[in-house]
């Protein structure tokens, strides 16, 4: 029975002591027993979330390339710029709900993973599927392979990823431009998530594809909708006005300049001025 394999696979899951071989051990279940392995979080969803997700997928976007079993997600690589619309229709199931793409520059807090980077929008994508219901098979995860500044990559003769520095300027968001398009033409309909982005491109391309489709960045928005919302409830608690706070803001960047606007706005609608708040 189901209950009788999630036993099983909770003894191996703790026969692995080392947090990156339990990572590799999630991951595979994930590609060959789809229902046993969302089963098996579930049941032990405060143990394995930080497995699946971070801190410990941090370390396999690291040795994505080594750890590298099989095929999850979709790989958009620069040389291959006039395809985009082909390689999409290449994506595993037609009806898609939600997309969670990187380019891998800025990972968590351990910077250029080039397209290591895949691992967080398939770690993100399990957790919208564990905890929000979405269909796995109508989500897909994306890496835009521009290239990688980081040397150890691209001296690794195990990188997956196009062996190139890094495409920058107007190159680079002519190669987005593409991408959207064909998102919007293959895929209409479809979550656009923007995800671990660099400061210098997060929030322009927030800007520019915010009112055209269904699109949101992560790290901008999605931490500051839950560092407000945990602020109000202190607040709440302690009974006092989030406008009466003083707050200090330690680093700049995407996610807490996205606190900081979100915090600020809600300093504005309980009646400070836009200067006040600021």
């Amino acid at each position: 029975s189901l209950d009788e394999q999630v036993v099983r696979a909770y003894d191996a899951f703790q026969r692995k002591q080392d947090p990156l071989e339990r990572h590799i051990y999630l991951r595979a279940l994930q590609d060959t027993n789809e229902v046993l392995f969302y089963r098996l979080l579930l049941d032990h969803i405060e143990e394995m979330t930080p497995v699946v997700y971070t801190p410990v997928v941090g370390l396999g976007c690291q040795q994505f390339s080594r750890i590298y079993r099989r095929p999850r997600g979709l790989f958009v690589s620069y040389p291959f710029r006039d395809s985009i619309p082909a390689l999409l229709r290449n994506r595993p199931n037609s009806g898609v709900d939600v997309i969670v793409v990187t380019d891998g520059e800025r990972v968590l807090g351990i910077g250029d993973q080039g397209v290591g980077g895949l691992g967080i929008p398939i770690g993100k994508l399990s957790l919208y599927t564990l905890i929000g219901g979405i269909h796995p098979a109508r989500t897909l995860p994306i890496i835009l392979d521009i290239g990688t500044n980081n040397s150890e990559l691209l001296r690794d003769p195990q990188y997956l990823g196009w062996r190139h520095e890094r495409v920058t300027g107007q190159a680079y968001f002519d190669f987005i431009e593409q991408f959207v398009a064909a998102v919007q033409s293959e895929i209409p309909g479809a979550c656009l998530q923007w995800e671990d982005f660099a400061k210098n491109h997060a929030r322009p391309l927030l800007d520019r594809y915010r009112n055209q489709l269904l699109t949101f960045n992560d790290d901008i928005q999605g931490t500051a909708a839950v560092v407000l919302g945990t602020i109000l409830s202190a607040a709440k608690t302690a009974g006092k006005n989030l406008m009466d706070m003083q707050i200090v803001m330690y680093g700049a960047g995407s996610a807490t300049i996205g606190v900081a606007d979100y915090l600020r706005g809600a300093m504005v609608s309980e009646g400070l001025s836009e200067q006040e708040a600021r």
